[in-house]
């Protein structure tokens, strides 16, 4: 059935005849996007006209207005339909009776409906006092009845909002400001709001409102088809689910990306992404225009008075580098520049943006973009230098490589950047894209960048750990060969680039070797020498890590992280200056230990303390507020099965988060037979204070007799634990670590963190008769990655097969 057709249909059956032709319309595979939002738009009108006609013969003076998205004809399929009835006065019961007549069919229909009653005086007058009125307005589009009244309003309107611009540009500013603050940053989110976050419609829709006022312009190239994406993508999300809905949640991407005939996900993120980095580079540069034109305006009267009244003020420029000056708070080039002949002007120029704190000019990138030569290979030592800089800068960094990227010139100066651009990161421990993840890790690193004697070497690394999340694979085995390329292009000796290879190759190992590992084990602090090779690169990665890990997000760094990885960094450095370390021997038993084990020998049962520890936060000087790194929780058991599980289970139940633990049997004082199990336990508080330690004690108490049921606590609470509806945790993956330590197996487990899993694990490895030495837990958002130093009954690693035995039990049981 053709549009006509279905305007037909609508005209001819009143409000039935206008939701079957609207129902066929939305289900019509074949025509999508701006064409059906315009249909959409065009049978509406033709259906509001008959219902307007039906009710208004012989009137004048009145007429029906589409405003705000409806009246852009931007109709999707569950949107509102914001009316304006306009009259210049007439009958207020023949108004009232005219407009139950349109509102009633609209909203039996079930349609959402924003509505007023309203003269030309007050519109203009509701206008001039409530913002999202006026911008409405702007947008208003004639449906029926008198067209001068319509035209007249939307000429006074738009007069209005010209002369007011200078006091209401300042304020749709704040609007836009407050709103991303609360929503966030639409190219980043993994559940955005496509209207309401950061470059979303509402800021393309602010961005006609400043293009109506005359006083500035966004940049429009792409911006138009930025706007289209994003409503495609809400069309769909409408049709997915049904709902007037603008967040596009993860339960519903998979299906809104088959709707749009996209390949997964991902791809429709991606999409996403991209369109609202246009936005969102668009506001920038308008609002900084905006600025720059409302306080020309002001000055300049004063400045005129000062000259005479006559002279035109001189523009001052400022140099900042070769070819680059500061003019008007931008940056722009110089008018000798010739980027046609100066291939190192875009880095030099971004280099001195960001040295300065400046943004960079929006017609300097596009004319550089344009017609600036493409660097030779390798890179002049000149634009390695100024890459450095630009990336040594700091936070304005980010604002200069935006501007970079938003015209092609990124990906023209490192094509491997392609890929890893509006890249989306499914972990919920990371808060940003892959790209602008690296950025970030750049202006962390600059901030370390006194701690080690190659700072170049520590801020590309940086900028390339992760370049590899664009390929298949491990990132980081693809990461180093990408790096290797990238280095040698731009102009690294050999030495340097196989430096930045092994940086990127093992741009992890510090942070998972430390919390996953012994480090008490020397296999496990030579395997690390021997993948690092020197001092200078040990120090580096020590920068490295942490600079990615504060870029990722609050999830992936601590005090108390950071105080594993230096321990590590110390025991690997003496390695690496000679100092072999030793076979660990048992560590004598301190005299609280000694303590705990005769009294619980004494007593027969557990005997535990408590004990905060503490370090000052990490890169702060001494002095400061101490950062809790966890409490130390001794505790002391007869040697019996079982003590495992039940330890983990009372934490559990007690929301007590174990970061580290070790077990070990001491055997008692000469003369006393048995052995006693010390378990030395780091534990943290998830929230609210530590319990008391006699309430966990009588709770291990009876745990251990057999009668108090963990397991069915525990399931009671995971009953009850809150989840995201529709979220579904990638399956549980146990694995042995091969060579990971001469004395013992190590079992690593990557599961969905849930209260009870260390207890489970506990148990299972108990049934699986292994001896648990010690084990090192890591949680990252919903992630755990825990690993488990096991041995046989009589202390000896397992044999191999054993030990893939019992690891695929442990997976076959977290997975049932």
């Amino acid at each position: 059935m053709t549009s006509t057709e279905m305007r037909t249909e609508a005209e001819d059956s009143g409000p039935s005849g206008y939701a079957a032709a609207r129902l066929r319309l939305l289900q019509e595979g074949a025509q999508s996007g701006p064409p059906r939002r315009a249909a959409l738009a065009e049978l509406t009108d033709e259906w509001l006209t008959g219902l307007f006609g039906a009710g208004a013969e012989g009137l004048r003076g009145i007429s029906l207005v589409a405003v705000g998205g409806y009246g852009r004809g931007e109709l999707s399929p569950r949107s509102d339909l914001d009316l304006l009835l306009l009259h210049d006065g007439a009958d207020s019961g023949t108004v009232a009776a005219l407009a139950d007549r349109i509102w009633y069919p609209i909203w039996d229909l079930g349609l959402a409906l924003d509505h007023s009653v309203r003269t030309p005086g007050e519109a203009r007058k509701t206008a001039s006092g409530d913002l999202k009125v006026q911008l409405g307005l702007l947008d208003a589009r004639h449906i029926a009845g008198d067209l001068g009244l319509t035209a007249g309003l939307r000429t006074a309107v738009l007069a209005d909002w010209r002369n007011q611009a200078p006091k209401r540009l300042p304020e749709l500013q704040e609007l836009c400001a407050e709103r991303a603050e609360r929503q966030g940053e639409l190219q980043y989110l993994l559940e955005p709001d496509l209207k309401e976050a950061r470059g979303g419609l509402r800021d393309a829709t602010a961005l006609r409102a400043v293009a109506a006022s005359w006083l500035a312009d966004a940049p429009r190239e792409g911006l138009a088809d930025a706007r289209r994406r994003l409503l495609d993508v809400r069309d769909a999300l409408h049709l997915a689910t049904g709902r007037a809905t603008d967040r596009l949640a993860l339960q519903e991407q998979d299906q809104v990306a088959a709707e749009l005939g996209l390949l997964d996900a991902d791809t429709l993120l991606r999409q996403v992404y991209e369109a609202a980095r246009v936005v969102s580079y668009a506001s920038d540069v308008t609002w900084r225009e905006v600025g720059r034109v409302l306080k020309s305006r002001a000055v300049r009267p004063r400045l005129r008075a000062m000259l005479g009244g006559g002279a035109k003020p001189a523009v001052e420029r400022s140099p900042l580098a070769e070819g680059v000056v500061e003019m008007d708070g931008e940056v722009v080039l110089a008018r000798a520049a010739r980027p046609e002949r100066d291939p190192v002007l875009p880095l030099r120029a971004a280099a001195a943006a960001a040295q300065a704190g400046l943004p960079l000019s929006l017609h300097a990138v596009r004319r550089m973009a344009a017609v600036a030569r493409p660097l030779p290979t390798p890179w002049p030592a000149e634009a390695r230098e100024q890459l450095v800089t630009l990336l040594g800068s700091g936070r304005p960094t980010i604002e200069v490589w935006e501007a970079l990227e938003a015209e092609g010139l990124i990906t023209r100066l490192l094509p491997d950047w392609e890929r890893v651009r509006c890249r989306p990161q499914r972990n919920a421990v990371h808060i940003w894209t892959v790209d602008r993840h690296l950025i970030e890790t750049a202006v962390r690193a600059s901030e370390l960048a006194r701690r080690v004697g190659r700072p170049d070497l520590l801020l590309v690394s940086a900028l390339l750990h992760d370049i590899g999340k664009g390929w298949p694979g491990d990132h980081s085995v693809a990461g180093e060969i990408i790096a290797r390329d990238v280095a040698a292009r731009i102009g690294f000796d050999r030495a340097d680039v196989a430096v930045l290879a092994t940086l990127v190759r093992h741009h992890l190992l510090l942070i998972d070797t430390a919390t996953r590992r012994d480090l008490e084990d020397p296999a496990t602090v030579r395997s690390v020498a021997e993948a690092v090779g020197s001092q200078s690169t040990l120090e580096l990665l020590h920068a490295l890590t942490e600079a990615d890990a504060l870029a990722t997000g609050p999830a992936a760094w601590s005090s108390w992280r950071g105080s594993l990885v230096t321990d590590l960094v110390k025991r690997v450095a003496a390695v690496l200056a000679g100092d072999a370390p030793e076979e660990p021997e048992a560590a004598a038993p301190t005299a609280e230990q000694e303590r705990l084990a005769i009294e619980a020998f004494r007593t027969g049962g557990p005997v535990l303390a408590l004990r905060a520890q503490t370090e000052p936060p990490t890169g702060e000087e001494p002095g400061g507020d101490p950062e809790p790194l966890g409490v130390e929780l001794l505790i002391a058991v007869p040697d019996q099965p079982g003590v495992l599980p039940a330890v983990a289970g009372v934490l559990a139940m007690h929301r007590l988060t174990v970061r580290t633990a070790e077990l070990r049997a001491l055997d008692l004082p000469d003369g006393v037979e048995g052995s006693v199990l010390l378990l030395n336990w780091r534990v943290a508080a998830e929230y609210g204070s530590l319990p008391q330690a006699a309430r966990l004690r009588a709770d291990l108490v009876r745990a251990l007799d057999g009668s108090l049921d963990i397991a069915a606590r525990l399931a009671e609470r995971d009953a009850a634990y809150p989840r995201r509806r529709g979220t579904i945790a990638p399956p549980p993956r146990v694995t042995v670590a091969s060579a990971a330590s001469r004395h013992a197996t190590v079992i690593e487990v990557r599961a969905h963190d849930a209260p009870g899993l260390l207890h489970r694990i506990g148990r299972a490895l108990e049934d699986a008769s292994v001896w648990v030495r010690s084990m090192h837990v890591s949680t990252l958002g919903a992630n755990a990655v825990d690993a488990f130093y096991v041995t046989g009954p009589k202390g000896a690693p397992l044999p191999a097969e054993e030990a893939v035995s019992v690891a695929r039990g442990l997976e076959e049981m977290l997975r049932g």
